[in-house]
């Protein structure tokens, strides 16, 4: 059965870097893929080997500008290619230089029906670098697929997939009939490093670069138009006393009234 893998080049978040006022410059932050797309892309090519199905990797360029970011989105999509992915399918357009994921969604949803559509599509739990964990929703209603979210178990059945999904204070295992969209957290496996040779075979493997014309969409204005530094100064709020309890008195009354505690 083929897969696709939805995989996402996120702005690396532990080189975040801002100018005097605050912004961060989106810009000058590189591209890496984003974490748990990983364990997406290993769940989707364990599947393909047992099945003799082909994976399929789809992926939008959402940071811009595009001229200095398409290196960086290239490589994160040659590493998909190396993790097991067998030809990927892309959207650059200049016109996306930060996208919500609804929008998204849109896009990569006319990108899966025009081009391969699979009947399970694999992403990660949310993306590194916005962690809305929405796009998996999205993308299954725009394709009018099911869905499933946060699964950390999943086993192919015969027209469905049973899946164990973190539901936050309990687990839940259900049967989904496929179509499907299924977002994995990073519990499901542990993704292996890509050999030398896979790296080297992932330059001779398809990428296929489209732009929104070519699916027939128009550009949309984002809503994510700047991002700032949240600043966060400190009291210095020095307590003292001849005693430890002296200390624990005047803490608990100060906290009482910043409201952190009641009586």
């Amino acid at each position: 059965m083929d897969v696709g893998v939805i995989v996402k080049a996120a702005l690396d978040v532990n080189v975040l870097r801002s100018d005097p006022s605050g912004r961060i410059s989106i810009e000058s932050i590189p591209l890496v893929i984003s974490e748990y797309d990983r364990n997406a892309i290993y769940e989707g090519a364990k599947i393909c080997e047992s099945t003799g199905g082909k994976l399929y990797i789809y992926s939008v360029l959402t940071w811009g500008p595009m001229e200095r970011k398409l290196k960086d989105f290239e490589n994160v999509i040659r590493e998909a290619l190396a993790l097991g992915g067998e030809e990927a399918f892309t959207v650059v357009d200049k016109s996306i230089n930060s996208s919500e994921p609804m929008y998204t969604s849109e896009i990569l949803a006319k990108l899966i029906s025009k081009y391969g559509s699979p009947k399970l599509i694999l992403a990660g739990e949310a993306s590194t670098d916005m962690t809305s964990s929405t796009l998996a929703p999205y993308l299954a209603a725009k394709l009018g697929y099911n869905v499933a979210t946060f699964v950390k178990e999943l086993k192919l059945g015969d027209g469905y997939v049973e899946v164990l999904r973190d539901a936050d204070e309990r687990l839940e295992r259900l049967s989904v009939s496929l179509p499907a969209v299924v977002s994995v957290t990073g519990e499901i496996n542990t993704p292996r490093l890509p050999t030398l040779i896979q790296i080297r075979r992932a330059f001779r493997k398809p990428l296929h670069k489209f732009t929104l014309a070519d699916l027939g969409l128009s550009p949309i204005m984002s809503r994510y138009e700047d991002y700032k530094v949240v600043t966060v100064k400190r009291k210095n709020v020095i307590i003292e006393d001849e005693s430890l309890e002296g200390v624990a008195d005047k803490l608990i009354e100060h906290l009482i009234q910043e409201g952190v505690v009641k009586r």
